[in-house]
């Protein structure tokens, strides 16, 4: 064990990272050429990588994958039929005569759209182009403007029924509806401190954060209010469909999931949005990313194999529990792994790679059952944060292609701080009290 090259293996793999190769060839390429060196150096022999085989047919007979699609396809399929827009529109419209009513608006969008559809880039996208010249037209300051939509953006990591939390929970070991409870308590609160924060800069800053002008105001409120409830009602009956069926056990994630998609569908053809360009587009980045997600699993599947023949997992789970604290030290160790990383490597990358080494080391620290599920939220939720941390949050990225070129990019830097700063103490919440999470399991 000792002359085991396991750490060159490791270190290999995240120089190939850095240097900017593609990751799932990054595993594979590794993985290939450390299982020539562990048989040459007799530390397993080719019967051992006989393994390999299986564990893919294992990964093809996996139903929980099966909602990625699923739920890839009725995401993009409402980004693609309007509906940030038509909520972001009708609900800004509804919170105008507020102070920050238009942030407050982008809040309520952001956890609306992250419940249907679950795509962070996509719905940081549609909030900038949408929402973010409505913001600067009345007088709204930079900072506050795009670090509300980078923030809301990527509730899509956390609030259920996230992707995210589809492929943590297959990597977890744990119910994906499990996962989805834990994470619906810190989703919401996570939302309701972001609007907090906007209430209250609109209070002691009122001119970062005016209302709507009167005279832009439309006059009839009344068919104000009925049009945002006849732009809500569809997607809110969605959601409850989808989450309302996982969680009194009446279909699993995959046929709550196809359940969706059809309802997505339904939803398009009631908005005369359903046309086989918009079909055909949704089935295309379904392919994409679905394609994407099984190349990293595969690779992760072989890089993993050659990594505990190599005994890389006993030295890793032994640095991990002799840390000082025990637990402690192994929240802190994964928080600070995770957070880095996040800057770098996209969330499926990170739960591939990192969550194989961490669960053993979990595990052993007594970390199981409805503790587990706590575990997988906290590094969702870290996950999140680091999509808004410069310089390489991929939030910021997002905003950056559609923000007008007025817009510095230190001025959405600045404007995502304090909303780093909320949700880490988000995170530090949801680490202290772990009941935020197993309450509803």
């Amino acid at each position: 064990m000792t002359d085991s090259p396991w750490w060159i293996m490791f270190l290999s793999l995240f120089g190939l990272i850095f240097a900017g190769f593609p990751v799932a060839f990054c595993l594979g390429g590794v993985a290939l050429l450390f299982a020539f060196l562990g048989v040459h150096c007799g530390f397993f022999d080719w019967a051992y990588l006989e393994l390999f085989p299986e564990r893919v047919f294992g990964i093809m007979s996996n139903q929980v994958l099966l909602a990625v699609p699923f739920f890839i396809f009725m995401g993009t399929l409402l980004q693609r039929s309007r509906l940030a827009e038509d909520l972001l529109q009708t609900i800004g419209a509804l919170f105008g005569p507020v102070r920050g009513g238009v942030a407050l608006a982008v809040v309520f969008v952001g956890c609306l759209l992250a419940a249907a559809t679950g795509v962070v880039g996509a719905s940081v996208v549609a909030m900038g182009a949408i929402s973010l010249p409505v913001m600067l037209r009345y007088g709204y300051s930079e900072s506050l403007a795009t670090g509300v939509i980078c923030a809301s953006g990527t509730l899509g990591q956390i609030v259920p029924p996230s992707i995210v939390l589809v492929v943590l929970a297959d990597q977890l070991g744990q119910s994906v509806g499990d996962l989805f409870k834990g994470a619906l308590l810190p989703g919401l609160m996570l939302s309701g401190l972001f609007a907090l924060y906007v209430f209250w800069i609109a209070w002691r800053r009122p001119a970062c954060a005016p209302a709507i002008p009167k005279e832009d105001r439309p006059a009839d409120r009344r068919a104000l209010l009925r049009a945002s409830f006849q732009v809500m009602l569809p997607p809110l009956a969605l959601i409850l469909i989808v989450l309302g069926s996982i969680f009194m056990g009446i279909a699993t994630p995959s046929e709550a999931g196809a359940l969706g998609s059809i309802g997505a569908m339904a939803l398009a053809g009631l908005n005369g949005r359903l046309s086989r360009k918009a079909i055909g587009q949704t089935m295309t980045e379904t392919m994409r990313l679905t394609t994407m997600v099984l190349f990293l699993l595969v690779g992760a599947t072989a890089f993993t194999l050659v990594f505990r023949g190599l005994d890389g997992d006993l030295h890793v789970r032994s640095v991990l529990t002799d840390l000082p604290g025990g637990r402690v030290g192994l929240l802190i160790a994964t928080n600070l792994a995770v957070f880095v990383l996040g800057f770098f490597i996209d969330f499926f990358e990170i739960a591939f790679i990192l969550l194989p080494l961490l669960v053993p080391a979990a595990e052993a620290l007594g970390i199981q059952g409805p503790e587990m599920v706590w575990f997988g939220v906290m590094i969702a939720m870290n996950l999140q944060t680091s999509f808004l941390t410069p310089p390489f949050g991929f939030s910021l990225f997002y905003l950056r292609g559609v923000a007008p070129p007025t817009i510095r990019t230190a001025a959405i830097y600045r404007g995502v701080v304090p909303f780093i700063l909320i949700q880490l103490v988000a995170l530090a919440l949801v680490i202290t009290f772990p009941g935020m999470v197993t309450a509803l399991l």
